[in-house]
C-alpha cells in the first residue's frame, strides 16, 4: 500500500468563500469575484487589493468578518475522519492571516497557503504567493517525496492538483466545470466524498 496524502482546498469545500463573505459584510458587489469567475489569480488578487484601497478597507475589517464565518456545516466532522483514515493536508490560495482563525475552528489541520504583505496601519500592501501555480507545484512536490496525492477541490485553480493525482475528485463545483470535465467524479454531499477519498485509499 502507498503512503497517500489528501489534498483538500480550502474555500467552498470546507469553509465560505471568505471574498464573499467580505463581500456581503463591507456591501462590495464587486468583491464576489473569486477563482470561480477569473482563473487568473494574480489578476484577481490585484484587482481586489485595488477595490480595498479606494474603500480605504484594510486586514483589520477583513479579520473582522473572518472571525464570524464559520466552516460549512459537516465539513469539520469529515475533516476529522479523513484526518482518522489518512494524512491531510489543506492546499489553498487564501494567505495565513485569513486563515489562521478558520484553521482553529477546523482543528487546526495542516494548511499550506501563502502570505499577505500588511503596512503597519493594516493597508494590505501586496501579497507573497509561495510558489508557482501553488496546487499543483505542491502535489508534484508530495509525489516525489514518494506520497500518492488524493485531491479535491471546486473551482479552476484546482483542476491541474486534481488531474495530477492518484484519484481526485470536484466538490461543490459549478455546472460549467463539471461539463468541462466530465471525467472527474463529482460530489455534493461529505459522506459521498469521504467515501470516494476511502475507496482510493
Amino acid at each position: 500500500m502507498g503512503m497517500n496524502v489528501a489534498c483538500l482546498d480550502l474555500e467552498g469545500v470546507l469553509v465560505p468563500e471568505i471574498w464573499i463573505a467580505f463581500s456581503e459584510a463591507s456591501g462590495i458587489p464587486e468583491l464576489r469575484r473569486t477563482t470561480r469567475d477569473e482563473p487568473d489569480y494574480n489578476k484577481l488578487m490585484n484587482w481586489r487589493l485595488g477595490i480595498l484601497k479606494e474603500n480605504g478597507l484594510g486586514l483589520k475589517e477583513i479579520q473582522d468578518t473572518i472571525a464570524k464565518i464559520d466552516p460549512l456545516p459537516g465539513a469539520k466532522e469529515f475533516l476529522d475522519q479523513l484526518r482518522d483514515a489518512t494524512q491531510t493536508i489543506i492546499i489553498s490560495d487564501t494567505f495565513e492571516q485569513f486563515a489562521k482563525p478558520l484553521m482553529v475552528k477546523l482543528g487546526m489541520p495542516t494548511l499550506f497557503c501563502n502570505t499577505l504583505e500588511v503596512a503597519e496601519d493594516g493597508t494590505i500592501t501586496g501579497f507573497k504567493m509561495r510558489c508557482d501555480q501553488s496546487k499543483l507545484t505542491t502535489v508534484k512536490a508530495l509525489q516525489s517525496c514518494g506520497f500518492d496525492t488524493i485531491a479535491t477541490g471546486d473551482s479552476f485553480n484546482d483542476l491541474a492538483m486534481i488531474k495530477a493525482s492518484k484519484a481526485g475528485f470536484l466538490f461543490r463545483s459549478t455546472d460549467s466545470i463539471k461539463a468541462d470535465n466530465p471525467d472527474l467524479p463529482a460530489y455534493d454531499e461529505y459522506d459521498d466524498l469521504l467515501a470516494a477519498f476511502k475507496a482510493a485509499l
